[in-house]
C-alpha cells in the first residue's frame, strides 16, 4: 500500500508495539502529528510542558517498563532541547528512540529556520543516529533503530527525518517485529553484530572457560564481594543475581544505578558503594580477596581512587560492553556477555558456599546511617521511614539528583528491576518528575512516588500541569532545605563554608505552584504531619505535592572525597 513517511512512521510504531508516545510538535514535525491524529485510537501521546520533560518521560517508560520508550520533537530548539534527556538515557543505558524533523532536504545546510545537526550533536551522546532524507528507506530505519536501541547494551537512539520525507509517499509492506531478524539489510546487520560479538545488537556468547576460571576463583575465595551494577537492573537478572550470591553466601554491594537489582532487604546486601557508600559496603571492598562486579562500570563515584581500588582482592568484571572492561579499575578476569546468560550459567557450576567468619566482619561495620530526630524539622530517614511504613512495597520511585538522591538510595528498600529511577551516570536535575510521570503511564496499577529536593524540583516542575491534565497521578515529596544541599555540603566540608550561590531563599511557594496546576499540596515539618499527607495522598488518588521541611545542615553521610581511597571518610 502507498503511504507517506509520517504513515509509515505510525506503522512502524505499531510493528514495535508502540503504545505511548511522548511530545511536543512544532514546524517541522508537523505532518507527523498530523498523521498521529488518525492514529490516536492506537498510540496515544502525553503531551509535555517542555522537550526536556518528554525526553525524561520516556526514559522513565523505558526503565520502568522495560520496553523501548519513545519521543518526538520538532527541529532547531525542540531537538536541542532534547539533549539532557538523550545523555541522561545514554549514561545509564535506557533504551529511547528519539524522533525529530527537520528542514526541507534543500535547506539543510543553508542556517534555515530551526535548523540544526541534531544527528551531529546526539551522536557522542547516542548508539547510533539517522539522518532520512528518503522516504523509501525509513521503514527500515526505524526497524534498524529500535532493534539498536534496546539490543546488546540498551542505549537511546536517534532519527532525524527531513521535512520531505515525512511527507512523500511510498510503498509500505508491514513486516512483523518477529520477522525482522531474517529481513533484508536489516536481518543482514543483526547477523553481522552477532558474529562481531558487538555490542550495538546482539549481546555475546559468553566464553565457557571464562565461566569455569571464575567458579574455580570462587572456590580459592575466602572473603568475596559482589557487586549489583545497573546491568543487573537493565537484563532484568535479578532472580539470577540472587541465586548466585546466595550460593556463594557473598557480601553484596549496590551501586546507585544497581538499586533494584537485588532486594534492598536481603541479609546479603550491604548497601550503596562509593563516594556516599556505606561503612559495611566499603570497607568490605577494602578487605576483600575476590571483587565481582556484575553490571558496573566503575565509574569515579564507586571506584573514586582506581589505583588502590579493591587494592587486597582479584577483581572480577562481568559485562556486555567490551568496552568497559579495564576503562577504569584493571582486572584479573572478566567475562562479556548478558548479565542474565552470564549468571545462569554461572549457576549450573558454583556450589554452596559458607562465609559466616567473613560476614560477620563486613557487618560488624554499619550498613545504614543514623540520623538523629529533631524536634522542627524532619529528617531524611524520618521522611523515608514514613514513605516506606505507608505507601505499597511495590511503590515506584524516581529520584532527581543531589543529597535527596543518596538518601533515597540510602534508606528506601528497592526489591525489584525498575522500581527505582534515577539519574545515576550523567547527574541531571530536573530528571526526577518527568521520569515519574513516564513510569505511571507505564504502570498505571502502581504508586509513583517522586523524590526531589527544592533546587531540582522547581528546574522542571511545569510537568506538574503534565500529571494533572493525563491523570497520570504522582505523590511528589520535596526535601526543602532552601539551600542546593548537594553544592553547599562540598562547600562545607572542602570549601571553608564559602556558600557562594547556593542558598535559595526566594520563591516559589511549592504549595501555592502545586494548587495552581490543580495538584493537592501540604507543607510538612513532623513525621505526624508528614503521615498524615501520605494518607491523604494516598487516599485521594490524585497528583500531590509534599513539601517537607528539612534541616539546612543535613548531610549525605557517609562522605568520601572524589579521588580518596574508599575507606577514606571526610564524614560518617
Amino acid at each position: 500500500m502507498k503511504l507517506n513517511g509520517s504513515q509509515i512512521l505510525m506503522e512502524c510504531l505499531l510493528e514495535q508495539g508502540v503504545d505511548t508516545v511522548f511530545g511536543y510538535p512544532g514546524g517541522a514535525i508537523m505532518p507527523v502529528y498530523d498523521a498521529l491524529h488518525a492514529y490516536s485510537d492506537r498510540i496515544q501521546h502525553i503531551l509535555t510542558a517542555h522537550e526536556q520533560g518528554a525526553s525524561h518521560a520516556a526514559d522513565g517508560y523505558a526503565r520502568s517498563s522495560g520496553k523501548v520508550g519513545v519521543c518526538m520533537a520538532t527541529s532547531g530548539p525542540g531537538a536541542t532541547n532534547l539533549v539532557t534527556g538523550i545523555a541522561t538515557a545514554y549514561m545509564d543505558s535506557s533504551p529511547v528512540v528519539f524522533v525529530t524533523c527537520n528542514v526541507n532536504e534543500h535547506l539543510i545546510g543553508k542556517d534555515s529556520f530551526q535548523e540544526v545537526d541534531i544527528t551531529g550533536i546526539a551522536m557522542p551522546i547516542t548508539k547510533n543516529t539517522y539522518l532520512v532524507r528518503d522516504v523509501e528507506k525509513l521503514a527500515d530505519v526505524v526497524r534498524e533503530a529500535f532493534a539498536v536501541a534496546r539490543g546488546g547494551r540498551p542505549g537511546p537512539v536517534l532519527i532525524d527525518i527531513v521535512r520531505n520525507a515525512t511527507l512523500a509517499q511510498t510503498d509500505y509492506t508491514p513486516l512483523p517485529r518477529e520477522k525482522h531478524a531474517t529481513s533484508g539489510r536489516l536481518g543482514a546487520l543483526i547477523h553481522r553484530a552477532s558474529r562481531d560479538n558487538l555490542c550495538r545488537l546482539g549481546a555475546p556468547e559468553p566464553d565457557r572457560e571464562d565461566i569455569d576460571l571464575l567458579v574455580d576463583m570462587i572456590d580459592q575465595s575466602k572473603k568475596p564481594l559482589v557487586i549489583c551494577g545497573g546491568g543487573v537492573v537493565r537484563s532484568r537478572a535479578d532472580e539470577e543475581f540472587k541465586t548466585f550470591v546466595e550460593c556463594i553466601d557473598s557480601p553484596v554491594a549496590v551501586t546507585v544505578m544497581g538499586g533494584g537489582g537485588i532486594s534492598g532487604r536481603n541479609p546479603l546486601t550491604t548497601g550503596m558503594i562509593g563516594m556516599h557508600g556505606t561503612q559495611a559496603s566499603n570497607h568490605a571492598a577494602d578487605r576483600c580477596d575476590l571483587l565481582i562486579s556484575v553490571g558496573c562500570r566503575f565509574s569515579d563515584r564507586v571506584g573514586l581512587n582506581f589505583d588502590s581500588f579493591a587494592q587486597n582482592a582479584k577483581i572480577v568484571h562481568i559485562d556486555i560492553d567490551r568496552s568497559e572492561i579495564d576503562k577504569n579499575v584493571q582486572t584479573d578476569h572478566h567475562i562479556i556477555g548478558d548479565a542474565r546468560q552470564v549468571l545462569a550459567l554461572l549457576n549450573q557450576k558454583v556450589s554452596q558456599r559458607d562465609n559466616s567468619a567473613w560476614k560477620e566482619e563486613v557487618f560488624s561495620f554499619p550498613a545504614e546511617t543514623i540520623y538523629e530526630d529533631t524536634t522542627d524539622t524532619l529528617t531524611p530517614k524520618q521522611v523515608l521511614s514514613s514513605i516506606a511504613k505507608i505507601l505499597p512495597d511495590d511503590t515506584i520511585a524516581a529520584t532527581d539528583v543531589g543529597q535527596h538522591q543518596m538518601w533515597a538510595v540510602q534508606h528506601f528498600r528497592f526489591d525489584y528491576p525498575g522500581q527505582l529511577i534515577t539519574s545515576g551516570g550523567f547527574g541531571a536535575m530536573g530528571f526526577g518528575l518527568g521520569a515519574a510521570i513516564g513510569a505511571k503511564a507505564a504502570n498505571p496499577e502502581k504508586t509513583v512516588l517522586h523524590i526531589t529536593g527544592d533546587g531540582s524540583f522547581r528546574m522542571n516542575s511545569q510537568e506538574m500541569s503534565t500529571e494533572e491534565y493525563y491523570d497520570l497521578p504522582v505523590i511528589t515529596c520535596i526535601f526543602n532545605n532552601g539551600v542546593l544541599g548537594m553544592v553547599r555540603q562540598w562547600q562545607h566540608l572542602i570549601f571553608e563554608k564559602r556558600y557562594s550561590q547556593t542558598t535559595l531563599d526566594r520563591g516559589p511557594d511549592f504549595v501555592a505552584l502545586a494548587n495552581a496546576y490543580g495538584l493537592p499540596a501540604r507543607r510538612v515539618s513532623t513525621v505526624e504531619e508528614l503521615e498524615d499527607a501520605l494518607h491523604e495522598a494516598m487516599e485521594l488518588g490524585t497528583g500531590y505535592v509534599i513539601d517537607c521541611a528539612i534541616g539546612q545542615h543535613e548531610m549525605a553521610r557517609p562522605m568520601i572525597s572524589a579521588g580518596d581511597h574508599i575507606t577514606q571518610f571526610l564524614v560518617d
